[in-house]
């Protein structure tokens, strides 16, 4: 198993202060970028999208770079939001959308694997609450090398596309 390390920028704050005769200046720096590095691997923004209130599926996304010479496989992912977790491919052919649960996703050797609406993602099945805007919640990605990989889940709007920047 590889050596985890955590650089988040969400939830930091950079403050740079200007004090003058009448008042104290705040200028804050945020940034919701997250991600985690597991050996040749970086998982960046696990997030999911909020769900309605009586939903009992929802989806996780995130983005996997492998940095190192040999490949890598997602095999699986689990939380305590969620009963299950299944790794689904999606296809559109002729203007109809399929998805296919799969065993796992490989992760290139240099490559990216990536889970977007639309496309591959992780399905959490049998929601245990609803996914809140604005909420986190833990995941462990199960990766064939790189072993266990915990991340925090952002939960965004249930309208978006794509992680938050």
């Amino acid at each position: 198993m590889f050596p985890v390390t955590r650089r988040s920028l969400f939830g930091l704050a950079l403050r740079a202060m200007t004090v003058s005769a009448t008042a104290i200046v705040l200028s804050p720096w945020t940034a919701s970028a997250h991600e985690v590095t597991a050996g040749a691997l970086t998982i960046q923004h696990p997030w999911a999208r909020a769900t309605v209130a009586t939903a009992k599926v929802g989806a996780l996304y995130l983005t996997v770079r492998n940095r190192g010479t040999e490949a890598d496989r997602l095999t699986g992912v689990s939380t305590d939001a969620a009963e299950k977790c299944e790794l689904h491919l999606s296809e559109t052919s002729n203007g109809v959308m399929t998805m296919q649960m799969v065993d796992g996703v490989d992760v290139p050797a240099g490559g990216t694997a990536t889970f977007v609406p639309k496309g591959a993602h992780i399905m959490l099945m049998g929601l245990k609450a609803p996914l809140k805007k604005g909420a986190h919640f833990p995941a462990t990605l199960h990766f064939e090398k790189a072993g266990d990989v915990a991340v925090d889940v952002l939960v965004q709007g249930i309208a978006d596309l794509e992680p938050a920047e």
